[in-house]
């Protein structure tokens, strides 16, 4: 089918997603369903209604931006620093965990041993857009549940970017390239919080003092530095998302924070609608008949030991064990930066199509069944149930 235009391909995803949430909500499903499941019918490996889904694609990774932009406006410096330290160790030693079980998996099923480390490597993080996209906003943010999921989210994807460039530089001419960049990175991290922190305190809070009463000028401003920042990260060889999130943070402390944050949520709900139907539509149908079993195994096993290894982890800090279960099963998905991985080890010939797809066969099984657990048994903004819907 030829190719539709950008606003007939916005008519086609928000008027189907609207139709299918409709259903899902009738039957008393995740809305996040609709939007997956319509990327797939309409998709490029579907009805082909939609054909430039990497585009979407591309569009739907403000969504991701300004979600962690407005995570870090809910965040006070001083209880961050000091929940990364707590969680540092759990960060680590689960990761560790989740991966010899990809890795195991990977194995069994006759996958290479460079295939069955990088499958491995896919499982060891959770999902920052499922985890915060499902936490309430003006509830746990303010909790120790909310520090806790956020900290170790935050860990999880410094530990992304150093896989990620470790397979950026396997794909390089010379290993030299690849240390090099890991050098920068421990090196660029440091130097751009400060200048972030700094540019804040002398610049952005003085524009924010002089011109308060004009609103536009407020939203304007915000996004801009949202968007600044995250630029600035992956030009340094960062991820977006973490200079996101620190623009949201240097902001944190002045009381704008919380009407920025108010006035941004809808732009982010529109962006994330295009991420989760992308994450649908990019999926090529016709392999799901060869890795729905070993991707099912992997799904299930991931959505068990998470709960059950960060219950444990967080236990021997000294939490709760209501509070242990529970950020448990809110990080009992893999990542979107496991969509990554495989995307950046597939383009170096690392791993094979079918070991790639395994990795997103099973990133939207975890999405999906995940949703359902926390939607239904712990508080969130899209939950069925009346008694546990928070924002």
């Amino acid at each position: 089918m030829e190719s539709v235009s950008i606003v007939t391909s916005f008519f086609l995803i928000f008027s189907g997603a609207a139709i299918l949430a409709s259903v899902v909500l009738y039957t008393r499903q995740p809305i996040i369903i609709a939007y997956i499941a319509l990327g797939a019918i309409i998709g490029p490996f579907g009805l082909h209604y939609v054909s430039d889904a990497h585009l979407l694609s591309e569009i739907a990774e403000i969504g991701i931006i300004f979600l962690l932009f407005l995570l870090g406006l809910d965040m006070q410096p001083s209880s961050l620093i000091h929940m990364i330290r707590k969680a540092t160790v759990v960060a680590i030693v689960s990761s560790l965990i989740f991966a010899i079980t990809g890795f195991c998996i990977g194995q069994a099923f006759g996958y290479t041993l460079i295939e069955s480390s990088i499958i491995g490597c896919a499982m060891m993080f959770s999902s920052t857009i499922i985890g915060i996209k499902l936490l309430p906003t003006t509830v746990l943010h303010h909790r120790h549940t909310g520090e806790l999921v956020v900290g170790l989210l935050l860990l999880q994807d410094l530990v992304a970017i150093i896989v990620l460039l470790v397979l950026g530089g396997s794909s390089s001419e010379a290993d030299e390239s690849g240390v090099i960049s890991f050098l920068r990175t421990l090196l660029t991290l440091p130097l751009l919080i400060f200048f972030v922190f700094f540019t804040v305190k002398h610049v952005i809070f003085r524009l924010i003092r002089k011109f308060d009463r004009f609103h536009e000028y407020i939203f304007l401003l915000a996004i801009g530095w949202c968007l600044g920042i995250a630029e600035l990260a992956h030009f340094v060889g960062l991820s977006s998302e973490i200079g996101a999130f620190l623009a949201g943070v240097s902001i944190a402390t002045n009381p704008i924070s919380q009407y920025i944050a108010e006035h941004l949520k809808p732009l982010r709900d529109f962006f994330l609608v295009l991420f989760f139907f992308s994450l649908g539509a990019l999926f090529n149908l016709n392999m799901l008949g060869i890795v729905i079993w070993p991707s099912l195994i992997l799904a299930v096993l991931i959505i068990i030991i998470k709960p059950v290894a960060f219950h444990f982890l967080l236990k021997t800090t000294k939490e709760p064990s209501d509070i242990s279960w529970e950020v448990g099963f809110r990080l009992g998905q893999i990542s979107e930066f496991s969509l990554l991985i495989a995307y950046l080890a597939t383009s170096s010939a690392l791993i094979g199509i079918e070991a790639s797809h395994l990795i997103q066969a099973t990133a939207i099984l975890t999405f999906i069944l995940n949703s359902y657990i926390v939607v239904f048994k712990f508080p969130s903004p899209i939950a069925i149930s009346d008694r546990l819907r928070r924002d």
